[in-house]
C-alpha cells in the first residue's frame, strides 16, 4: 500500500504534521511590536547557557547595542516516535511487529514524527516562552562536524513552530568569553532550516540510524528462530564492535604456539644480534653449533628523537582509565560534570589538535596545572606551539584541562570522586607533555666481527623530555616497549646462543585495542565510541553484546550470536560508517538528497535478510541450537476487534490444530469455533473459543483464546470429584494429591483454590504458614505436618530428587530468604539407587 503525503526529505520543514498551520501562526505572532529588537541566544545545554550569559553580561541585557536574552535546550528535546506511530493507521500493525515479512520499511511511508523526550516539559515550556519574546533567534549550539548541534536546535524550532522568525548563527571554537563575544558580534544570517548543510547532513544521519533498527529486527528474528529469546541489537558502531571483538577473540583463542630455534648472538650489555638469513629450526637439537665468540664492531652512532604523543580524545582517555578500574560510563558521567564546571574541556570533540587561541588561553595556567598534578615546571621548556599539536583548523579542540584550575588533586577527588582525580591527572599530564622537549636517544648500530651478517641495534636514552611528564603506556603490561633500548649501548664481545622464539599470539581484545581498531578505520568519534562501548558492555542491560573482565573483553551471549550472523552483511561492514559520512558530505554540499541516499537501505535490508538466514544455519550448527519451526500465520481484518475492525495476523496453529480457511474466516468475523486439539500431555480434547487479545509475559497479542469453563473440572492431569468441585466453588482451599507435572511427569500434591474471576485454579505450594502436603514425591502424614508446623524436625525416607535419585533426610519447615520452605539436612551421604 502506498501512502501519499508531501515528501519529508525535500520539504523546507516537516509539513505533514497537523500542527503545521498553528506553528506558522505562533511564529508570526511572535513578531509583534515590542519584541522584534530582542535576539534570543539558544544554547545547547544549561552549562553552555551560563557561559553565554557570563560572556555577554548576564542572562539578558544589551551587548554592544543589541538586546539579547539567553535561552537553553537540554540536548535533544525531541526524538523520533516509534515506527508504527509514523505511518498510516492501516500500516501501523506491520511496522510494529518484528516479523521479517514486514521488512523492509518504505521511507516514503514515514512521517518522521517526533515526540518529546522524558522529563523535558519544563525546558520546552521555558524555551517556547523565550522564543516568543524576540524576532531574531540566534543558533548558539555546538559546532559539531556531524551537525548534531544544528539538528537539536532545528528539531526544537520545527516542533514549536517558530520558522517565521529571523535566524542567525554564532560560530565559536569553544565557550571562552572571547570566543562567545566574537561569535555574537559576527553571527552569520541564516535563511532557513533546509538551507543549512549541517542540519541536512545531521538529519540524514539521524534518519539512517533510525532505519537501521530494521537490522536489529532481522538479527533478533534469526535468534528467536534458533530458540534464543534475545534482542540482538545492530547498528553502524555496535555491529563494528561485535565484528572486531569476535574476530580477534577467535584468533586469540585459536592460537597454537609454534616454537622455532635459531642461532643468535648476545653481548655483555644484553644487546641481541640477528641475521635475517639465518635458518630457523623446529627443534633445539637441530640447530648447528657453528659459531664462536667474537668482538663487536661499532658501525655508527646517530642522534634520534621522538615528539610527545598526540593529545587525547575521550575514547583514548576512557581506555586508559578502564585499565585503572574505571568503567566507561563512569568516565562519561564524571567528565560531563567536570566540563560543566569548566575544569576540563568539551567532551564530545572530534579534534585531535587545539587551535592557537586555545593554546594561548591555557598558556598562563600551565605552571599552576603542573603544580596540581605534580609535574616539575622546569621540564616544560617547549612553550611555543608545536605544529603537530596546534593547528588553526578545529572546533572545540582536543580533550584537555579547562580554564578553571583546581587547587589540588585532592580537591578534584572530593568533588568528582576517584574517577575525577584520574581524569584530571591524565588529561593534564598528556597536555603538559606537549610543552616538554622531545625524547632524545642515541642509536648505535654494529655487527659481529667474525660473522658480519649478525647485526645489533642499541637505543641509548640521552634526555627523557616528555617521557618524564607523561607515559601513555604506564601500567599496561600489554604495551610493546622499545626492545632495542639499552642504557649502556653496544657491548664489546658477543657470545653465540640458541634463541627460542615462537609465532606471536594475537592480542586478547581489550577496550584500548578496540578503540585503536575503530580509530584506524575511522568508525565513529572518540566520544561516540566511548558512549556506545558503555552501552554494549553495560552488565545491567538485559542483552549486553560485550562483557568486561578486568581488561579483557569478550562477546556476551547476544554478541556471540550477532558475530556469527554478521559475516557478509551490509550492517556488519566496517566501511559502512565511511559510506554514511560520504553521504553526509554530499548532502551538506547539496549534490545529493537524503531521499536518494536513504532509498538504498531497503535493498540492503533485503540482502541482509538473505545473508543472515544463511549465517543462522551455520550459527545453529556451531552453537548446538535447533531451528524452531515458526508457526504459520493467518491474516485479515478482525471485524470484532476492540475499537473497531482492524487488520491483524495471528498464529494459524493452536495446540496441534491448524485452522482451515473456513475457520480463519469465522475467527476474523468474530465467531466462536470448536475443533479437536491435543493437550500438553498429548491427550485429545475439544477446544472451543474465538479470536481475542491475550497476554504473554506482559506483551499483548491477537490469537485464538480458549473458552474457559465457569467451574473447575481438571488441573495438572487430575479431574476433580463432584464434591471437590462443590467445595472449590464455595471458596474453600483443598489439599489434594495426584497432580502430574507437565514438565517432569512426576506426581505431586498441593493446596488449590478456585479464582472465580479469572476462572482458573490457583495452587499454593506451602509458601504460607502451613507445610506442603508432599515434598520430593513423598506425602507427609497429618502427624508429620503438625510436627513440621510446630517447628520440629522429622526423619523422612524415600525422597526422590529432580535427577531421579532416592535419598533419606531429616527435614524441617523454616524460613529462608523471607519464604518458608522444606529444608533438608543430611547426617550421611544420600543413598543412590
Amino acid at each position: 500500500m502506498s501512502i501519499h503525503h508531501p515528501n519529508p526529505f525535500k520539504a523546507p520543514f516537516r509539513p505533514n504534521s497537523t500542527l503545521f498551520s498553528s506553528r506558522l501562526k505562533l511564529g508570526s505572532e511572535s513578531t509583534r511590536e515590542g519584541v522584534d529588537m530582542v535576539a534570543i541566544v539558544v544554547a545547547e545545554k544549561p552549562s553552555a547557557a551560563r557561559n553565554m550569559a557570563s560572556a555577554l553580561g548576564g542572562a539578558k541585557g544589551n551587548y554592544k547595542g543589541t538586546a539579547y536574552e539567553v535561552a537553553s535546550l537540554r540536548g535533544h528535546l525531541y526524538e523520533f516516535a516509534q515506527p508504527h506511530a509514523m505511518v498510516d493507521s492501516s500500516l501501523a500493525d506491520a511496522y510494529q511487529k518484528w516479523d521479517l515479512g514486514n521488512l523492509p520499511w518504505d521511507p516514503e511511508h514515514l512521517t518522521w514524527k517526533r515526540e518529546p523526550q522524558k522529563n523535558v516539559a519544563d525546558v520546552i515550556k521555558a524555551l517556547r516562552a523565550a522564543l516568543g519574546r524576540g524576532a531574531e533567534i540566534v543558533i548558539a549550539t555546538d559546532l559539531d562536524p556531524s551537525g548534531e548541534g544544528d539538528l537539536l536546535f532545528w528539531e526544537a524550532i520545527d516542533e514549536l513552530g517558530f520558522h517565521g522568525k529571523k535566524f542567525s548563527r554564532m560560530e565559536f571554537t569553544d565557550e571562552s568569553k572571547a570566543s562567545i563575544q566574537k561569535a555574537f558580534e559576527q553571527r552569520r544570517p541564516v535563511k532557513s532550516m533546509q538551507d543549512e548543510g549541517d542540519y541536512r547532513k545531521a538529519m540524514y544521519r539521524s534518519q539512517w540510524d533510525f532505519l537501521s533498527m530494521q537490522f536489529t529486527r532481522i538479527a533478533t528474528a534469526m535468534g528467536r528462530q534458533s530458540g534464543q529469546d534475545l534482542v540482538l541489537r545492530q547498528g553502524r558502531l555496535k555491529s563494528a564492535m561485535v565484528s572486531l571483538v569476535g574476530d580477534q577473540q577467535k584468533a586469540h583463542d585459536a592460537y597454537v604456539k609454534k616454537p622455532f630455534f635459531q642461532n643468535r648472538f648476545r653481548d655483555e650489555n644484553d644487546v641481541m644480534y640477528t641475521n635475517p638469513d639465518e635458518p630457523r629450526f623446529d627443534q633445539k637439537g637441530q640447530v648447528p653449533r657453528q659459531y664462536g665468540p667474537s668482538a663487536v664492531v661499532l658501525d655508527g652512532k646517530s642522534g634520534k628523537k621522538t615528539a610527545p604523543p598526540k593529545l587525547l580524545d575521550l575514547a583514548s582517555l576512557s581506555s586508559m582509565l578502564v585499565d585503572k578500574g574505571v568503567k566507561a560510563n563512569l568516565t562519561l558521567s564524571t567528565y560531563q560534570k567536570m566540563y560543566e564546571d569548566q575544569v576540563v574541556s568539551y567532551p564530545r570533540t572530534e579534534d585531535k589538535t587545539i587551535t592557537p587561541e586555545q593554546f594561548k588561553d591555557l598558556a598562563p595556567l600551565v605552571d599552576k596545572i603542573a603544580a596540581v598534578v605534580g609535574v616539575d615546571a622546569g621540564l616544560l621548556t617547549h612553550r611555543q606551539p608545536r605544529s603537530t599539536h596546534v593547528k588553526p583548523q578545529g572546533a572545540h579542540g582536543a580533550n584537555r584541562p579547562g580554564l578553571k584550575v583546581p587547587s589540588s588533586l585532592d580537591e578534584v577527588e572530593h568533588r568528582y570522586g576517584k574517577a575525577g582525580r584520574l581524569i584530571y591527572e591524565m588529561l593534564a599530564k598528556n597536555y603538559l607533555a606537549m610543552l616538554a622537549e622531545d625524547y632524545l636517544y642515541e642509536q648505535q648500530k654494529g655487527h659481529v666481527e667474525k660473522y658480519p651478517g649478525f647485526v645489533g641495534i642499541a637505543n641509548v636514552p640521552k634526555h627523557p623530555g616528555w617521557r618524564a611528564v607523561f607515559d601513555p603506556d604506564a601500567g599496561d603490561d600489554t604495551a610493546e616497549g622499545d626492545e632495542n633500548e639499552s642504557g649502556k649501548g653496544l657491548g664489546r664481545t658477543a657470545e653465540p646462543f640458541i634463541f627460542e622464539g615462537a609465532n606471536k599470539r594475537p592480542e586478547h581484545p581489550t577496550m584500548k585495542w578496540l578503540m585503536k581498531q575503530l580509530e584506524k578505520r575511522d568508525v565513529g568519534t572518540g566520544a561516540t565510541r566511548t558512549s556506545t562501548y558503555s552501552e554494549v558492555t553495560n552488565g545491567k542491560a538485559k542483552y549486553p553484546l560485550l562483557t568486561e573482565k578486568g581488561r579483557k573483553l569478550r562477546l556476551a551471549q547476544a554478541g556471540e550470536m550477532s558475530w556469527r550472523l554478521l559475516p557478509g552483511t551490509r550492517i556488519g561492514d566496517l566501511g559502512l560508517t565511511e559510506k554514511v559520512y560520504a553521504d553526509m558530505r554530499d548532502i551538506a554540499a547539496g549534490t545529493a538528497t537524503a531521499e536518494e541516499r536513504l532509498a538504498v537501505v531497503a535493498d540492503w535490508v533485503r540482502e541482509d535478510i538473505v545473508t543472515m538466514k544463511k549465517n543462522a544455519a551455520s550459527m545453529r550448527a556451531q552453537l548446538g541450537l535447533k531451528e524452531q519451526v515458526v508457526a504459520a500465520r493467518a491474516e485479515g481484518v478482525w471485524q470484532a476487534a476492540p475499537g473497531g475492525p482492524k487488520k491483524v495476523a495471528f498464529k494459524k496453529v493452536w495446540s496441534g490444530h491448524e485452522f482451515n480457511d473456513d475457520e480463519v474466516a469465522k475467527l476474523l468475523a468474530g465467531e466462536t469455533i470448536s475443533f479437536e486439539a491435543r493437550s500438553k500431555r498429548d491427550k485429545p480434547f475439544t477446544a472451543t473459543g474465538a479470536l481475542g487479545v491475550g497476554d504473554f509475559r506482559g506483551r499483548k497479542f491477537v490469537g485464538f483464546q480458549l473458552e474457559v469453563a465457569d467451574k473447575p473440572t481438571e488441573w495438572s492431569g487430575r479431574t476433580f470429584t463432584p464434591a471437590e468441585v462443590t467445595a472449590l466453588l464455595a471458596g474453600q482451599a483443598l489439599e489434594i494429591d495426584g497432580f502430574v507435572s507437565a514438565r517432569s511427569g512426576k506426581t505431586f500434591g498441593c493446596k488449590v483454590s478456585w479464582d472465580a474471576k479469572a476462572k482458573k485454579i490457583v495452587p499454593d505450594f506451602g509458601s504460607g504458614d502451613e507445610p506442603p502436603q508432599s515434598w520430593c514425591q513423598v506425602t507427609f502424614t497429618d502427624a508429620q505436618r503438625r510436627d513440621l508446623a510446630a517447628g520440629k524436625t522429622i526423619q523422612g525416607k524415600g525422597f526422590i530428587s529432580a535427577q531421579g535419585k532416592t535419598f533419606d533426610a531429616a527435614v524441617s519447615w523454616k524460613k529462608e530468604r523471607g519464604k518458608k520452605k522444606i529444608v533438608p539436612s543430611f547426617s550421611s551421604r544420600p543413598n543412590e539407587h
